[in-house]
């Protein structure tokens, strides 16, 4: 029996981010993303798709043709962070002073050392738009932060 050419790219492309991507973002909501991990996760999504839509690496085909003929967009980044900003969110509300919570808001006690400054957790104003003190006011209200979240997020997909 002959395997037939025709396949079901949205159903795929859902197992696909349920089955892959959980083991692939594993504990990025609490490591530091840099520019590194972030073109890592980018080319982790792509190698997947091709690989789903069995495009050889010789193939001439661009990231634009494989994301048009998936009919989808890049998400993988996107939803990292999302989950580290409700990471984000979670921990701010703890009360009281913890050690996570006065890392991620960088009032850790002592001198830094010398050289240059070593990457943040997160850098709020690029992701959100916010300063660090408009954030932690906006992640007392649970429901507000999560709309403001989701908002951020889905605006980051429609522009790409």
């Amino acid at each position: 029996m002959e395997k037939s050419q025709h396949t079901n790219f949205n159903k795929d492309t859902t197992n696909e981010s349920a089955l892959v991507w959980p083991v692939a973002t594993y504990g990025y909501e609490s490591l530091t993303l840099r520019k590194n991990e972030e073109t890592h996760l980018g080319t982790f999504e792509m190698k997947g798709l091709r690989k789903f839509l069995r495009v050889s690496w010789t193939a001439k085909k661009t990231t634009e043709w494989v994301l048009n003929k998936v009919g989808g967009k890049r998400e993988l980044l996107d939803t990292v962070k999302v989950r580290k900003l409700a990471y984000y969110g979670h921990t701010m509300r703890k009360q009281g002073s913890c050690l996570e919570k006065e890392i991620m808001q960088g009032t850790m006690p002592g001198a830094r050392r010398r050289g240059r400054p070593r990457t943040a957790w997160m850098d709020i104003k690029t992701w959100t738009g916010l300063y660090m003190e408009e954030s932690i006011r906006m992640t007392e209200d649970r429901d507000k932060w999560r709309k403001y979240v989701h908002g951020v997020a889905n605006h980051r997909i429609e522009d790409g």
